[in-house]
Order: structure tokens, then C-alpha cells, then sequence
């Protein structure tokens, strides 16, 4: 691995195979086949998932990112979303963070646990914190540093503004040029809104998603939840694991450009197809969808459920659920074309049967019909919902100042290994002296320097 040497550092990098030390290329580029298998590594330790977390007999718990370091610059949402998604796969993720404040979520808040902000709480599991001032020329000098022990450098600054401070891809590609350096903006790297800040509601506004969600005859709604922010992570999450491979393949890092904007017009699909192919303007359906009828949520007695009929066949069970056959055989609803068309006369009349039962008995009539479907659970359902609770979706950690608390985990189940035993989410600059000696090799009277000075800080837990 081409790698940056700092003199006075006895460091050593951990791990090995797939993503440390590319193999000689074979004829055409390619990495010989024997090359290609994953390095072992030990397990991870921590908390854990209430349910659904643990391998199946007989797999190991060796993660596909063991041994990867990455370099974490990133504050809010998107970023941190990417690197805890990445932390979760067995990557040691260091989190560099302002001294005091430290990540700008950590006051977002009511609700706190305790005195932490339980909005930093949801997206910064395992990961390290060091306390970094990076406008002291010092404290510049130790990103650069840990750059060149590191595998990945996340960031999401303004363009240009790294670069000022001699961090920027060119900089650390200088001193690093195995690093996969991410950066992640609001509007991309060139282009004449560069310079401006991005927030998700901002891009979700611009990208044209909040022109598309809410009433049909009201306003523009911002979904509930920073869903621009959330794809923009889980792009960056991809690309960087890419990104990683691409290193593998040829031996030299890159730079990877993931930005706010790009992703939620990416994630527009079948919306911006409508209009880039037949120039249809988009409009806002509310729960219903443009293209397909029914599939919308439709009041019950006493809450709502959510009905969709993908295909003819199961129209015609929802109308036999109903106990409305002579809709199923009227010729202006016989294809989902015709019940677009004729979507209001259609969906009065389905409003008004389901507007007759209680949503549990709605439920239970639709139960093994093959049509998809489900009550609109508020969160107290949600994590009492019996599926929920089958996967596994929530883990719980030992946090050193809020005591026990609970997140969403990963979406994802693996059969060779288990997300599970998650490290609770940092204090500022918890780690500072750890990663300190142990990824840089610094000494005891070096690191009261500066701290003394003020470059980094740690936070002492009682």
C-alpha cells in the first residue's frame, strides 16, 4: 500500500487483505481470482440488538470492514448516516470534532438523554471522537497526519474551504495517495451554486421532492424525515465501499463527489422520467400514487389503512374483500389504465366501504389475501409491531453519561455475520489521546502539549 511516513511516529496499520494491499494486476487489469478472498480479522464487542442480531450457527463474525479506518470530518446528518452505516460493517470510524461543541447535532434538541441530544444519539453509533482544532496550524498538521494512516477521509465542508486549510483531496492526496477521499455538499464540487450551503429541507426543495409531497390541494410538505440527507448518505455509504474496490483493483485512491441535489434528482425515478420522456409536470398525489389506482391510505372508522392494487387480479380481491363485485366487473375500472382515469368516481366509492369497519377488522379480512397492505402505525406501534420486533431493528447501548439507550439499527441482515454489539456514540473528543498514541505513535509529553495549547482536547468520563 502506498502510504504517507511522518518521522517521528512509530505507528503501525492493522489489518490486511481485501482493502490494505492490492494484489498484482493480472493480464487486462483485473486482480488475480485468489486474490480476491476476504482477510480474517477478530470480532467487535459492545452492546447489542434486542432481537434478530445474532449469525447463524456455525458463521464467523468477521465483518467485511475490518481493519479500514476512516477518517470522519463529517457533521449533521448525511455523513455521519454514511460513516455509522460503514462503522456497523467492522470499520474503525474517527470522528473529528470541534473542541467543546463539537458535532452541531449535539445541540439539536429537546429531547435529550440526559444532557445528549438524542438526535446525535440516532446516527453516531461506533465511532471514535478526537477533539481537533483544525484552524490551529497544529491541529491541521494531525488530520494530515491521520489521513495517512487511514483508509477513507470523509468530509462535508463547503468546497475550497479544506483547501484552505491544506486539507483539501489534492493536499492529502500528496501525502496519501492510497486515501478514498469523500466529500459530500449540498450542490456538487463546480457549478454556479458551489458556494452555497446545504441543508436537506433546501435541497429537498430544489431537487423538486417537496414540489411532489403533500395534499393534493395543499401546500408543499417536507417529508418527515431528512430523507434528501438520508439518500445522500446512503449513496456515499455505496460509493465509498466502491471506492474501496476501485482502490483494490488498481492500487490508487480517488476522489468521490456525493452532494444533496445529484442524489435526490436521482432518487426522483419514474417522476422525472414522466416529464424528461412526456413532458408531464409532476403534481402532488398525497398517499395516492399517479400511476396506479388504488394505492393510497383510506380512512377506516377509526384510524387508516393503506391498500395497493398493483395488478387486475388484485383489484378484483380487493372488490371481493369489499363485498363490492359488481366494481370489480364495471368496465370503466377492468385495467389499472381505466382506474386512473376514472380515479375520483373509483376511489369515492371505495372510501366510503372502508369508512364502515374499524381498521383490525380491515386487517384481518385482508390477511393472506395476496394484496399488499397495512395500517398507518405511529411509533408506539411501530416498536411494537410484531415483524419489527422478529428483525431485530432496534439496538441498545450502554452510553457513559445517558445510561441505557436504544436506536434504529441497519436495515440489513447478513447470513456469514451479525451487525450486532454496537459501541454507544461518542463524548467530544472521548478518544483523543487514544488515537493519539495508538494510530500516531505520540508521546505522553507531546500530547499535554497540545492539549495544553488548546489544538485538541479530551473529554475525561467520570
Amino acid at each position: 500500500m502506498l502510504r504517507g511516513g511522518l518521522g517521528r511516529r512509530s505507528c503501525r496499520r492493522g489489518g490486511g487483505g481485501l482493502w490494505r494491499s492490492p494484489c498484482p494486476a493480472a493480464a487486462g487489469g483485473s486482480a488475480s481470482p485468489r486474490c480476491l478472498r476476504a482477510a480474517s480479522a477478530s470480532p467487535s464487542n459492545g452492546g447489542g440488538a434486542r432481537s434478530g442480531g445474532a449469525p447463524p450457527a456455525g458463521a464467523s463474525n468477521v465483518k467485511p470492514l475490518d481493519g479500514v479506518k476512516i477518517l470522519d470530518l463529517t457533521r449533521v446528518l448525511a455523513g455521519p448516516f454514511a460513516t455509522m452505516n460503514l462503522g456497523d460493517l467492522g470499520a474503525e470510524v474517527i470522528k473529528v470534532e470541534r473542541p467543546g461543541a463539537g458535532d452541531d447535532t449535539r445541540a439539536w434538541g429537546p429531547p435529550f438523554a440526559g444532557t445528549e441530544s438524542v438526535y446525535f444519539l440516532s446516527v453516531n453509533r461506533n465511532k471514535k471522537s478526537i477533539a481537533i482544532n483544525m484552524k490551529d496550524s497544529r491541529g491541521a498538521k494531525l488530520i494530515r497526519e491521520l489521513a495517512s494512516v487511514s483508509d477513507v477521509f470523509v468530509e462535508n465542508y463547503v468546497p475550497g474551504k479544506l483547501a484552505e486549510m491544506g486539507l483539501g483531496y489534492e493536499d492529502i492526496k500528496k501525502i496519501a495517495p492510497h486515501i478514498v477521499y469523500c466529500s459530500i455538499t449540498g450542490y456538487g464540487q463546480t457549478g454556479p451554486m458551489v458556494q452555497r450551503g446545504g441543508y436537506d429541507s433546501i435541497a429537498a426543495a430544489v431537487s423538486g421532492l417537496m414540489h411532489i409531497t403533500g395534499h393534493e390541494d395543499g401546500e408543499p410538505v417536507r417529508p418527515g424525515v431528512a430523507m434528501t440527507d438520508l439518500a445522500t448518505g446512503l449513496y456515499t455509504y455505496g460509493a465509498i465501499m466502491a471506492g474501496l474496490l476501485q482502490r483494490y483493483k488498481t492500487g490508487k485512491g480517488l476522489h468521490i463527489d456525493c452532494n444533496l441535489l445529484s442524489s435526490q434528482v436521482a432518487c426522483l425515478t419514474h417522476i422525472a422520467a414522466n416529464y424528461l420522456n412526456c413532458k408531464l409536470e409532476a403534481k402532488r398525489w398525497g398517499t395516492a400514487h399517479g400511476s396506479i389506482v388504488p394505492y393510497q391510505a383510506f380512512k377506516t372508522k377509526d384510524g387508516y389503512i393503506v391498500v395497493g392494487a398493483g395488478n387486475d387480479q388484485q383489484f378484483v380481491t380487493v372488490c371481493k374483500i369489499l363485498n363490492l363485485p359488481e366494481v370489480s366487473k364495471d368496465s370503466r375500472y377492468k385495467t389499472n389504465t381505466l382506474r386512473v382515469q376514472n380515479r375520483k368516481e373509483l376511489i369515492d366509492i371505495l372510501s366510503t366501504r372502508f369508512s364502515q369497519k374499524a381498521t383490525i377488522e380491515w386487517l384481518q379480512l385482508f390477511e393472506g389475501s395476496g394484496v399488499p397492505y397495512g395500517p398507518i402505525n405511529n411509533m408506539q406501534q411501530v416498536f411494537s409491531d410484531p415483524q419489527v420486533l422478529h428483525n431485530g431493528l432496534v439496538m441498545e447501548m450502554n452510553h457513559p453519561t445517558a445510561g441505557r439507550i436504544a436506536v434504529p439499527g441497519p436495515g440489513v441482515r447478513y447470513s456469514e455475520f451479525a451487525v450486532s454489539h454496537p459501541k454507544p456514540p461518542p463524548l467530544v473528543g472521548q478518544h483523543t489521546v487514544e488515537i493519539l498514541k495508538g494510530m500516531l505513535g505520540y508521546k505522553d509529553d507531546a500530547i499535554e502539549e497540545l492539549l495544553r495549547t488548546g489544538a485538541v482536547a479530551q473529554h475525561e468520563v467520570r
